[in-house]
């Protein structure tokens, strides 16, 4: 569908992107056609590297996406093409073998912590929203969800957040928030900020009609 939107949804790990997403995905589902394309699921694919090696990557940096398949797909569904969208394997830290199929939508919902990082992707987004929670919410968040979720120990949680989570998060991540057009403090509990959201996507699918 030539005429549809793409909302870019930044911010740093576990800072409740997905939360905002969903919201967003609920409201519209009824009235247009809509869909969710994480990020992460373009993590470049690790098969060729032993478990070992794959471990030791740096995931918060941006060098770990696949970016320009994940332009070249964003450019394919702006064109109203279908794409076979890869996803990820967080327990094998690697690409799964598992292909979506996205047939095209009125609303793309684009969410990941580089996805205002990176000029490109930043170019085919309508809107950009950067979500901004507190540092201390994001880990607490994010220790829970990767051991629960994920299957990670609290050891190894904790040591990448020191070593890479925090200082990615400074470099790359933060300054990245200057290029949203929207900045909700305090992810989905933040409902007059999504409501907010929700009301100029809306104005910017009619225009588009």
């Amino acid at each position: 569908m030539k005429n549809s939107i793409i909302i870019g949804i930044a911010g740093g790990s576990a800072s409740g992107k997905t939360s905002i997403s969903r919201q967003v995905y609920e409201f519209f589902k009824g009235s247009h056609t809509t869909c969710i394309i994480k990020q992460d699921d373009y993590y470049k694919d690790q098969s060729h590297l032993s478990f070992e090696e794959r471990v030791k990557t740096n995931y918060d940096h941006p060098f770990a996406f696949d970016n320009d398949l994940l332009v070249e797909q964003l450019k394919q569904l702006k064109e109203g093409k279908s794409i076979s969208k890869p996803t990820y394997d967080y327990t094998q830290h690697t690409r799964s073998d598992v292909v979506e199929t996205i047939t095209p939508r009125d609303v793309y919902i684009l969410e990941g912590l580089f996805v205002l990082y990176d000029e490109k992707i930043r170019d085919l987004c309508d809107i950009l929203v950067f979500v901004d929670t507190d540092a201390d919410i994001r880990f607490i968040r994010r220790l829970k969800r990767d051991i629960e979720e994920r299957g990670r120990s609290i050891d190894s949680v904790c040591n990448q957040y020191l070593e890479t989570v925090r200082p990615m998060h400074e470099q790359f991540v933060e300054p990245s928030k200057k290029y949203a057009h929207i900045i909700i403090p305090e992810g989905g509990n933040n409902t007059v900020a999504v409501d907010l959201l929700i009301t100029k996507i809306s104005s910017v699918i009619d225009t588009k009609e």
